[in-house]
């Protein structure tokens, strides 16, 4: 399960209410963070998320409200001599951070130029996808948790599986019982992992409701509502009505708002707005916390 918590959820310029974008992803005592606006560190302090066990740090592009944080949580790393943080950013992250990366205790750098898988673990991965933000080089990321085999608990039991052979039979594919051989799609079969999408800054387009199909969490930008739908096109960003439309073609089944524009202090008429096309959606707010 991904404890998922929004750090930052405003546009371009902060609010009282808003701080600059980034996102906190934990998953086994381990957090990855998608972007990391100015203060982020000092959000993560206000909503329990630790900086100290940050592993990996996923840009989406290099404009400063989603990248200028991560110089202090870099010097703070330093500071309690933690290395091995991994960054991902599109071309440019590297001579914009590196010097900063050394210091701080060997952070490796990793750019990202396409549609790629650029992270894994036992559990998950983590893959980009190009988005249009009026850069050369702009990316959203598809988080995508492993399959899972399930157990039909009372078949296997009554063919005398038991104890060890449920492990013994996920690695080798099937055993045998009482001289009877039992196949692992006779006792068990595989369920799709969870699928998050996370979109960074773009203007809506065709391709994002087929890169979402599905996913059980679709994290949008949704800045504008729907009187400002001109602007948004025009300066690369999405409107909340724009977003809905994109989460109900997909099928997906939950929708967040974020990136909001300081125009909205109150946001629920973005979120109202966007409900109208599709009912799960709802807008983030700074320490907003949800489990996938």
């Amino acid at each position: 399960m991904f404890r998922i918590v929004f750090l930052g959820t405003s546009g371009a310029v902060p609010s009282s209410e808003r701080s600059l974008p980034a996102i906190a992803m934990q998953r086994d005592g381990s957090v990855y963070l998608f972007d990391c606006g100015e203060g982020t560190q000092r959000q993560m302090m206000r909503f329990n998320v630790s900086y100290e066990k940050v592993k990996a740090v996923f840009l989406t592009h290099l404009h400063l409200d989603h990248v200028i944080g991560l110089f202090g949580l870099l010097e703070t790393l330093k500071l309690k001599k933690r290395a091995g943080l991994k960054i991902f950013g599109p071309p440019g992250t590297s001579a914009l951070i590196s010097p900063f990366a050394k210091e701080a205790g060997r952070a490796e750098i990793k750019e990202i130029t396409g549609e790629e898988k650029i992270f894994e673990t036992d559990d998950f991965s983590v893959s980009s996808f190009c988005t249009e933000h009026g850069l050369r080089h702009s990316f959203g990321y598809i988080i995508q948790e492993k399959e899972k085999i399930r157990f039909n608990a009372e078949k296997a039991h009554s063919l005398g599986m038991k104890g060890e052979m449920f492990r013994e039979i996920q690695e080798k594919g099937k055993i045998k019982v009482e001289g009877k051989t039992i196949k692992l799609s006779e006792v068990a079969c595989a369920v799709p992992g969870k699928k998050i999408i996370y979109s960074g800054d773009t203007k809506a387009f065709a391709g994002m409701a087929k890169i979402a199909k599905e996913a059980d969490l679709l994290i949008h930008e949704g800045t504008y509502g729907n009187d400002r739908e001109k602007e948004a096109n025009e300066r690369f960003h999405t409107s909340a009505v724009s977003a809905a439309k994109i989460a109900k073609k997909a099928k997906v089944k939950s929708l967040i708002l974020t990136h909001i524009s300081s125009r909205y202090p109150k946001a629920e008429v973005l979120e109202e707005e966007a409900k109208k096309v599709f009912a799960n959606s709802r807008v983030a707010y700074d320490g907003m916390e949800i489990s996938v």
